[in-house]
């Protein structure tokens, strides 16, 4: 595990780039003298019409290559895109791309279950990965996946696009900076209405899982990087309406409370039926709140003794989207030799703590995570 030393200092070291205006990953010296070039894989709403349009707020980086398994689809948006007929691949050919030049780094924007599959073979191909998250479906094929790109020396960064979030930026500084004293208790929730019982979320053969290998994921980071230290237990409890079509498969709610070496507890939540988008820091001194806090954009967030007494805005930055600030930061990190801040060890973190708590909830008792017990 990374300790928590180096973690304050990754975090306060990205937080001060964003007030400086240089965007993460850019400490070094000199600019990309050609921007590296990203093969989307998944054309669905997020690789396309959320990560695809982010290549215009780059420095660094660019559209390169796009894989689809609808042909028409990826002829149109390669076009859209003026990229060559050659940059086009599909599933069956995907590992052709390895003698593509252009294509610097594959992202993988695929349901949960093909995200250690597509993430291999990129690196066999010889290709830097970015991964969404949740980073796989199990510790096995977070494994799996961090040896591959070790076995090929390629890059792997897992898609936390709220490290590179300004408000989420500014809410770590000022935890660390002692603004609500001594960390207590961070109380954080996410969640949405999943309405449509054929989404691919919702079968856990795609998913893994329900609301937790979804929406848990940013309660998870968030308890995380708000306190700033690794969890030593988790105690967890499911709360899922099997006679709900939708949930046949996956659970809906489910909520843990992770206890920290320092003392300090967090109440974490996911859920699938209801919308909820809050992240609560309470200290000895007063607290930090942010709601919405992880959303695309429109964050906002509040400092206190014991409410919302003063609206915070982050200080100016680079004018960069969390987006393009991700994209930016794997390039410069492949150009400059470095570790990205959220590589594939964190996503083997978070799955297994996200392990665990599917076993509290099963087993209905507290699990010390760092042992088999």
């Amino acid at each position: 595990m990374i300790d928590v030393g180096r973690r304050d200092f990754l975090l306060s070291a990205t937080a001060a780039a964003l007030a400086s205006g240089i965007e993460p990953g850019a400490w070094a010296q000199g600019r990309t003298a050609k921007p590296l070039g990203y093969a989307i894989v998944g054309l669905g709403t997020y690789g396309h019409d959320v990560i695809m349009p982010q290549f215009a707020n780059c420095t660094h980086s660019r559209l390169a290559a796009v894989v689809s398994g609808d042909p028409a689809k990826a002829k149109a948006v390669a076009a859209a895109h003026g990229l060559p007929s050659s940059s086009i691949y599909s599933y069956a050919n995907f590992d052709s791309i390895r003698d593509n030049p252009d294509a610097d780094i594959v992202y993988v924007c695929l349901p949960n279950a093909m995200h250690a599959d597509y993430t291999i073979r990129a690196a066999r191909a010889g290709k830097h990965v970015m991964c969404e998250k949740p980073m796989a479906i199990s510790v096995a094929e977070c494994e799996a996946m961090i040896a591959a790109c070790h076995a090929a020396n390629r890059k792997l960064m897992i898609g936390y696009r709220c490290h590179f979030e300004a408000y989420n930026l500014e809410a770590m500084r000022l935890a660390r900076s002692g603004v609500a004293g001594r960390t207590r208790y961070v109380r954080t929730e996410h969640g949405f209405v999943q309405r449509d019982p054929s989404k691919w979320r919702l079968k856990r053969a795609l998913a893994g899982g329900g609301s937790l290998m979804d929406m848990g994921i940013y309660s998870l980071q968030a308890a995380r990087y708000m306190i700033g230290e690794e969890p030593v237990a988790v105690t967890a409890r499911e709360s899922t309406d099997r006679r709900d079509p939708r949930f046949h498969e996956v659970e809906d709610m489910i909520e843990w409370t992770l206890e920290f070496p320092s003392g300090a507890i967090a109440g974490c939540q996911s859920m699938y039926s209801a919308n909820q988008n809050h992240v609560l820091l309470m200290g000895d001194l007063g607290r930090i709140e942010l709601e919405p806090a992880t959303r695309y954009d429109g964050n906002r967030m509040w400092t206190g003794k014991d409410g919302r007494e003063q609206e915070r805005t982050p200080p100016p930055g680079p004018g960069k989207t969390q987006f393009a600030g991700q994209l930016d930061h794997l390039a410069r990190c492949i150009v400059d030799g470095r570790e990205p801040i959220v590589s594939g060890e964190e996503g083997l973190r978070d799955m297994r703590i996200i392990e665990a708590i599917y076993r509290s909830a099963r087993e209905g008792r507290t699990i010390r995570l760092g042992t088999t017990a």
